[in-house]
């Protein structure tokens, strides 16, 4: 770790023209030992501006990377920039976290519900639940979640999105828009 603070310290002093720790009073570098220690770690930064009220609900909290999901997974994609969600863990695990983004999303949501006392936001109770803001029904998006591959073979988005991309594409063969209609309406 310390080869690596030191790096990035270099490479910081050197972008804001100043000398010093990158890694200084408050802020640290920890190892994340078992994928609890990854979730927790990963929610707890995904909700820093819900707690500092800077977001009402995880879909607006700009830039983080459960924001980025959201907006990834409306369009039925992975971000490329991040390491996917692989599911429950098997015998014969592909890379990537072991669970299911559905399970972190909700994981996220019911954490920020919580009230602190010592933090000043929190999503609110009257808020409607994570997939219901996203007008995605659950059932639907445990299959887009966990058969992606299996139900759609060409273009995946919601119907007026596909109408466009096909429109452009000049295409008079719609694949996939009747799948597309039924899980993401």
């Amino acid at each position: 770790m310390r080869v690596l603070n030191e790096d990035i310290a270099r490479k910081a002093n050197k972008e804001d023209n100043c000398t010093g720790r990158f890694w200084e009073g408050r802020f640290k570098s920890q190892a994340l030992l078992d994928e609890a220690a990854v979730a927790a770690c990963m929610a707890y930064v995904d909700l820093n501006p819900i707690r500092a009220k800077m977001a009402k609900t995880p879909e607006d909290s700009n830039h983080t990377s459960v924001q980025k999901r959201i907006k990834a997974a409306e369009k039925a994609k992975q971000p490329k920039q991040l390491i996917r969600f692989a599911g429950s863990p098997r015998k014969h695990m592909p890379k990537g976290l072991p669970f299911e983004l559905k399970s972190y999303l909700e994981l996220v949501e019911l954490t920020g519900r919580c009230m602190r006392a010592d933090k000043r936001g929190y999503i609110e109770q009257r808020s409607l639940p994570i997939l219901e803001r996203l007008k995605i029904a659950p059932e639907n998006w445990l299959k887009l979640t966990t058969q992606f591959t299996k139900v759609f073979k060409g273009a995946v988005g919601r119907p007026n999105k596909l109408d466009g991309y096909y429109t452009h594409l000049e295409a008079k063969r719609r694949t996939g828009i009747s799948h597309c209609e039924k899980l993401l309406g």
